[in-house]
């Protein structure tokens, strides 16, 4: 067992070209009821772009490991850590704004937050669908409460969190509506979309209202869909927004519906991940794999997820392997 590791650490706020630096830091040490976990892949998501511009720079203190999926082997186990042995394959989402993130070789974890890693899925395919998994399970299932015969928008349909909503509420028994580019329709509706509606070929709402409306929507863009989802949606419906939203807006159509509004920031749970787990092997949940980086392109990626200069923002998640 090597007594140091390689990470990649933010090191500034701000831009993704000059935030990250690679370094060697001690290997972490399992405490009572924790394992320590040889990461095999993580992945990158708009929280970790939140905190690399400096959105939480009071919660973090530079410089900071930061991320949040793994999916790696345990390799030693705390005092109490007992639910697992070295060598099993896991799954888990860190706690957010947690001591050390996953951007790196080793990571320590309490064993309630763990789960064994779905046989059907790979390291990388674990690590993209940990969080965003966690996310719409809390949002549609915990939060909505999503029920077989309803009708649900899924914001942005294409990209790492829509693409597991899809499917997650098509699995459900849920009618799916779902804004996306048109080059973007035919994935959708592979992932289970009934209704695919081209955001970029003016307003979405019409589109909607013609359907006969939504009794759930899941907001993964924000802009001003928090004013608009009253136009959309039936009596007693219910919207969970998962994106900050600094700027106020005006919900006074939301009594006219007797909506609901629910707002997640997300928390890790075993439970959700075996729930989720179930699901992929019962083959109605995958994960969306758009890129793989090694731990060593983190800027990379995290230029990529933004879409910033010349490059094109891939469909799902952007997967960030980690090599021996």
């Amino acid at each position: 067992m090597p007594t140091s590791m390689r990470v990649v650490e933010l090191v500034r706020f701000g831009g993704a070209d000059a935030a990250f630096a690679a370094r060697e830091l001690p290997r972490p040490v399992p405490g009572p009821g924790q394992v320590l976990v040889r990461v095999r892949a993580t992945s990158v998501n708009p929280l970790d772009l939140q905190t690399r511009r400096g959105d939480y720079r009071d919660q973090v203190t530079l410089p900071a490991v930061i991320g949040n999926d793994v999916a790696g082997t345990v390799v030693e186990t705390g005092p109490g850590a007992d639910d697992f042995r070295p060598g099993d394959e896991v799954w888990y989402l860190a706690p957010v704004f947690a001591e050390q993130g996953t951007y790196a070789e080793f990571h320590v974890v309490d064993q309630a937050l763990v789960a064994p890693k779905p046989a059907r899925l790979s390291h990388v395919e674990a690590a993209g669908l940990a969080l965003v998994g966690v996310t719409v399970w809390e949002a549609l299932v915990e939060r909505a409460g999503v029920r077989a015969g309803e009708r649900v928008l899924v914001h942005g349909g294409a990209g790492g969190v829509g693409s597991v909503a899809v499917q997650l509420a098509s699995a459900l028994g849920a009618e799916v509506v779902t804004t996306a580019r048109a080059r973007d329709h035919e994935f959708v509706t592979g992932l289970g979309a009934d209704v695919a509606i081209d955001f970029s070929d003016g307003d979405y709402v019409p589109k909607v209202r013609a359907l006969g409306g939504v009794d759930v929507v899941l907001d993964t863009v924000g802009g001003d869909t928090l004013s608009r989802s009253p136009e959309v949606l039936a009596d007693r419906g219910r919207v969970v927004s998962i994106v900050d939203i600094p700027e106020p807006q005006n919900l006074l159509a939301a009594w006219g519906v007797n909506a609901t509004y629910h707002f997640v920031f997300v928390s890790p749970g075993r439970d959700k991940l075996a729930s989720l787990g179930r699901l992929v092997d019962q083959g109605k949940l995958r994960p969306v794999i758009g890129t793989v980086l090694p731990l060593a392109d983190v800027a990379e990626a995290h230029a990529l997820l933004e879409g910033t200069g010349d490059r094109r923002r891939p469909r799902g998640k952007i997967a960030i392997a980690v090599p021996s």
